[in-house]
């Protein structure tokens, strides 16, 4: 069977991975883009955005693991769209019209709609349904290969809670938030059904890695 992995996946010393008061003009409302200055200086965001060099260290390492072997991904609708977008029909994600994911991309959201299919293979899929549900259907699409857990927050705390995470990469960075939506809530003794590792960067983040007992 395809794994569930989530990857690249930022949170502040205190736990939240997304600020207070997201909106249009703040994706990540009063945490700006601080949870992912890591990632933005690796080579691999700026072959992202078509930008040359970058650093190739540890951080460009882990950042790597985002694609191979993926073959849809499932998001939440805060990570689709700022506040409000589902009453706006041109919405088409943050990322224009050649988003990142490059598969069938699934949003959890009671608003759904039509499937949008944009450049570069992604096609926006809208479902209203159980992690669970969102999960069989996700990999039916991905042929065989593997299913990106993108996120937001909640939506990887509902996955993990439901025991459906494969392999969870998180990244520790170096700030105190003190507000907005923390990853773990809930999340007890996670732990014990898990691998461990962590590695620190000499950016000051911590790669913490969880991989599921027996895989």
């Amino acid at each position: 069977m395809s794994l569930a992995r989530v990857h690249n996946f930022s949170v502040s010393l205190d736990g939240f991975a997304t600020g207070e008061g997201l909106s249009l003009d703040a994706p990540f409302g009063h945490a700006g883009q601080r949870l992912h200055g890591w990632m933005f200086d690796t080579r691999f965001w700026h072959d992202m955005v078509g930008r040359p060099g970058g650093s190739t260290g540890v951080d460009h390492a882990f950042a790597l693991q985002f694609d191979p072997g993926i073959g849809a991904e499932i998001m939440g609708a805060g990570k689709f769209g700022h506040p409000g977008w589902h009453e706006d029909p041109e919405w088409k994600g943050w990322w224009g019209p050649n988003p990142p994911f490059h598969t069938p991309t699934f949003v959890l959201t009671h608003h759904t709609r039509p499937s949008i299919e944009m450049e570069g293979g992604t096609t926006f899929h809208f479902l209203d349904t159980e992690p669970a549900k969102a999960l069989e259907t996700a990999r039916d699409a991905a042929g065989g290969k593997d299913v990106r857990i993108g996120g937001g927050p909640t939506v990887i705390r509902d996955f993990l809670a439901a025991g459906l995470i494969d392999h969870l990469h998180v990244v520790v960075v170096p700030i105190l938030l003190g507000r907005g939506v923390r990853l773990w809530e809930g999340l007890e003794d996670l732990e014990k059904d898990y691998r461990v590792e962590s590695v620190s960067s000499p950016s000051g983040v911590t790669h913490v890695t969880f991989t599921r007992a027996g895989l």
